[in-house]
């Protein structure tokens, strides 16, 4: 059994100093010296070709997420919102996540002026880098040509082109946990310590993105360190308590400022019940999601929402190739698998510090750690989570293929190979089946390319080198033709709102929507949203109505969208606008039927604004420190996104956060620093898309609203509904 001690290393000595010697242009157009010819100039025209395709359509999105746009508006426009993660710049309340992923928008917005561009290309130029990570890492121990079929498998997962050009926090969190592990491999290499310091920094830095996602890998790669690393035991131990310390110090400096400063002095900590953020982390953000006991959310702290049929989807170790999943994330996966296994198998019998077994390991261990979480938490779940799992197989693929192909003239490589692409064409022609209506003719055709590609396989060692290729880029084709058609409807295909997918839409899982993912209505009962934005899904459990992303479904509110159009037209003016992006109008359209936006849709998609609230709103804004208050933080941040002024989102997300208490939302009105309350409408209608009594009937958000409509008078604006509340009603009282 081979140690594949013939694979490249990384460069040493006299490749180093021969390097040296080269200007600066041509070691970025050569690279290594023992590289072929076509190795650098193919790497970095994959790049380019990456970010083309990733920029291309890109302002379709409009403003993405709200919500997270919102809070990176307000970061351009007040250094503290920038620092806290606020979702207004008068510092009401935070959103639901720190702030690591808010920076880069907020720093670009700051830059370039709000638009769709500067929100959403800090989002592409991550894509960019985890490609570009990813080949660094995978050319160190294999081949030019695995780091670029890394580069392509990364680039060409739907799921990946979805959210490095959204703007989540996942797309930060996958470019830092690639980096984590790139960073682990180089200190497996000879034992230095800067490369575990510098894996903690990104661990620190990633949970700074998402919290507690960012440990996920922690353990396995722990572990191999441990046993694996080319040092004594001692020193070892040693080296992972200082990368402890630096991830310790990388993300907790700003926890430690959060928790230390004045509560009365900061804006609150969104998602949390008690203004901590460490509730925040450990509870709602942490165990909850695994448990599904998610205190503050709605539907949550009633113990798990998971297991078969659960509000989540099910859960179980067919989750990442159900219906709701698979086709996001799991057309390589199965691919990955076998060539993990390959790849352990052949280097078992190596000596216990082995680069490439370790590659291996630390891919595979970050992958089956992070799908086995996903698989079987019972919280809050989404399918655009899954991108973290994206740069794990795409180099289990990129190092697999390799070995293989330097293995192909025993019997058993070649045999691995045509397995591998047999049940990749398999596997496609099963999730293309379950869009029966796009691209018909392609699931049969990848069958059949898959099949005579491993035909190929199975026989290459017999085969001249011409065939052989041949059936190599036959099954390398029949592999990719999925991703790829699901990948370009994707990139051709708009983004808004809170629940996002990728590819043609198949229906998908129910659940709530948008940051904390909680359903929303009016008062008057709760209403799905509509279909033009894609993958929103109905809440409450149930499955999207399952139309066409970007196009109406079952049930839309036709006028709502009419009007909604029509209102982009009236707003795509807006200062910091860019060319050919939407007006806020056209972004949020159709969200909550007629009007604001309200119920459901308010929750999952903004709100619409049209040219008579905004000039409502706009008036005398600067007399004011938030323009108006809105129950839930999408409608808030549709409002803030459309007049550029500050709107309080009362309850947080969903409503529910008791941020500001009724006593402190009098003490604001009283002072002047409100001027409207905008109206949750009757069961979402003409509403200003509040979440109406989020809260529950008895929570802070409903409290405010009752006493809002019970004391002040009610303003019209187009089909938006208002409370003045410099205007009491003449019969006041509390």
């Amino acid at each position: 059994m081979t140690t594949l001690d013939h694979l490249p290393a990384a460069p040493r000595g006299a490749t180093g100093h021969a390097r040296s010697a080269r200007s600066l242009p041509q070691r970025v157009w050569r690279g290594r010296p023992e590289d072929p010819r076509w190795a650098r100039p193919a790497f970095l025209g994959m790049l380019l070709a990456i970010t083309a395709a990733y920029l291309w359509n890109l302002s379709a999105s409009g403003y993405a997420n709200s919500f997270y746009s919102a809070a990176a508006q307000a970061g351009s426009q007040s250094w503290k919102a920038f620092f806290f993660g606020s979702l207004d710049s008068a510092n009401a309340i935070t959103v639901d996540k720190p702030p690591a992923t808010l920076w880069p928008m907020a720093l670009s917005v700051r830059v370039f002026g709000l638009g769709s561009w500067a929100i959403l290309f800090p989002q592409v130029l991550m894509g960019v880098a985890t490609a570009g990570v990813l080949y660094a890492s995978v050319r160190r121990r294999f081949s030019a040509a695995a780091g670029l079929i890394t580069m392509a498998v990364f680039a060409l997962t739907p799921v990946a082109a979805l959210m490095f050009r959204f703007n989540n926090p996942d797309a930060l969190l996958a470019l830092l946990m690639t980096v984590t592990v790139y960073c682990v491999l180089r200190a497996m290499e000879d034992g230095r310590t800067k490369w575990l310091v510098w894996a903690g920094v990104a661990v620190g830095l990633a949970f700074l993105s998402k919290t507690l996602q960012a440990f996920l890998i922690l353990p396995p790669l722990a572990v191999l360190y441990a046993v694996f690393s080319p040092v004594s035991v001692r020193r070892r131990f040693g080296q992972l308590g200082l990368s402890a310390l630096s991830m310790l110090v990388a993300g907790g400096w700003w926890v430690a400022i959060v928790e230390l400063w004045p509560a009365s002095s900061r804006p609150y900590i969104g998602g949390s019940q008690n203004n901590s953020f460490l509730e925040l982390t450990f509870g709602y953000n942490g165990l909850g999601r695994i448990n599904g006991d998610e205190t503050g959310s709605v539907g949550g702290g009633g113990g798990p929402g998971g297991g078969a049929g659960g509000q989540w989807g099910e859960t179980g170790i067919g989750r990442m190739f159900n219906s709701e999943i698979g086709s996001q994330i799991s057309w390589l996966l199965p691919a990955a698998l076998i060539l993990l296994v390959a790849g352990v198998w052949l280097t078992w019998r190596a000596k216990r510090t082995d680069p490439v077994r370790a590659a291996f390991l630390a891919w595979g261990s970050s992958l089956l750690m992070t799908a086995g979480v996903f698989s079987f938490m019972a919280g809050i779940f989404h399918q655009y989570y899954t991108v973290a799992l994206v740069p794990y197989i795409a180099a289990l693929i990129g190092m697999g293929v390799s070995v293989l192909w330097e293995e192909r003239s025993r019997w058993w490589a070649g045999a691995t190979l045509a397995l591998t692409v047999a049940v990749t064409a398999w596997w496609a022609y099963v999730l293309l089946g379950r869009t029966p209506d796009y691209l018909p003719w392609l699931r049969t055709a990848v069958l059949a390319a898959g099949l005579l590609g491993a035909l190929g396989l199975l026989l290459v060692a017999r085969l001249g080198r011409q065939l052989a290729l041949a059936a190599v880029g036959l099954g390398f084709a029949a592999s990719l033709a999925g991703p790829v058609a699901y990948t370009l409807n994707t990139l051709n295909t708009g983004h808004q709102g809170s629940i996002v997918t990728a590819g043609p839409s198949a229906g998908g899982m129910g659940g709530f929507g948008g940051g904390r993912g909680g359903p929303g209505g009016g008062p008057g009962g709760m209403r799905p949203p509509t279909g033009n934005q894609q993958g929103a899904g109905t809440g409450m459990g149930m499955p999207p109505t399952g139309g066409q992303q970007g196009q109406p479904q079952p049930g839309t509110s036709q006028q709502g969208q009419q009007q909604g159009q029509q209102q982009g037209g009236q707003q795509g003016q807006q200062p910091g606008g860019m060319p050919g992006m939407p007006g806020a109008g056209e972004r949020f359209r159709g969200a909550g039927g007629r009007g604001g936006g309200g119920g459901m849709g308010g929750l999952l998609n903004g709100a619409s604004v049209d040219a008579a609230a905004k000039k409502l709103l706009t008036a005398n804004a600067d007399d004011y420190t938030w323009s108006a208050a809105a129950i839930g933080s999408q409608n808030a941040a549709s409002y803030q996104l459309a007049t550029g002024d500050p709107v309080m989102a009362i309850g947080g997300f969903n409503g529910s956060d008791p941020s500001p208490t009724l006593s402190q939302f009098k003490k604001y009105v009283e002072d002047g620093r409100v001027h409207y309350f905008i109206s949750s409408g009757e069961g979402g209608e003409g509403g200003g898309g509040g979440m109406g009594g989020m809260g529950g009937s008895s929570g802070t958000s409903s409290k405010i609203s009752t006493w809002v409509e019970a004391n002040f008078k009610k303003v019209t604006a187009g089909s938006a509904t208002f409370y003045d509340l410099t205007r009491p009603e003449t019969k006041s009282g509390d």
